[in-house]
């Protein structure tokens, strides 16, 4: 038994709504598993979709704000830094793949020119972000895909050193598509719209 089915048997024991919550907070499960799970409780969409999303935007900021700080610091000990050297590398060279479609440069992703001093620097925090890559942003947490979601959108957002306000912003657009696309295709089409009628 993986520790993922030990901490989701020992949560069962909750109540419905705050079962829904932890799990929606929960990395790789996040929202797309937990709006499932409470239309299986039978919690009515409205307040599943609220829950889901509330609990999936928790971690964000904190994975914002905190993770370059705690990269940093690790960086200070000689036994950390190729380990953060290879996590920002491999987080510049996968957000390069994720984030942009047509955008050649880590310049032109962020909007800072070649020769700004903080552009090559990569825990100097980039001053812009493109609208290209706002919206980029916005669709990798959006799509409810394996890799995706806002702890993704958030690691990367942290790692690439991108504007921490827009970043949250488009995290928390991108939570709120996945959270329709999740609640739609957990309670059905029908269901949603009998609600309104």
């Amino acid at each position: 038994m993986s520790i993922f089915e030990k901490l989701l048997e020992a949560l069962s024991a909750l109540p419905s709504e705050l079962y829904v919550f932890i799990i929606s907070m929960l990395p790789l499960i996040e929202l797309r598993g937990a709006v499932p799970v409470g239309a299986v409780l039978e919690i009515p969409f409205y307040l599943n979709f609220i829950i889901s999303v509330v609990g999936n935007m928790l971690p964000v900021p904190f994975i914002l704000w905190f993770i370059p700080k705690v990269l940093n610091f690790m960086e200070r000990f000689k036994i950390f830094r190729p380990i953060v050297a290879k996590l920002r590398g491999k987080a510049n060279k996968n957000s390069k793949k994720l984030l942009t479609k047509g955008a050649t440069d880590v310049s032109e992703m962020t909007g800072t020119s070649e020769g700004n001093s903080d552009a090559g620097d990569a825990s100097a925090p980039r001053r812009e972000m493109s609208r290209a890559l706002f919206t980029s942003l916005i669709l990798f947490v959006a799509l409810p895909l394996p890799g995706t979601g806002a702890w993704s959108g958030g690691l990367v957002a942290a790692l690439f050193n991108l504007p921490k306000k827009r970043s949250l912003l488009a995290i928390s657009l991108g939570v709120l598509i996945c959270g329709v696309i999740m609640t739609l295709a957990s309670y059905g089409i029908i269901g949603f719209l009998s609600f309104l009628l």
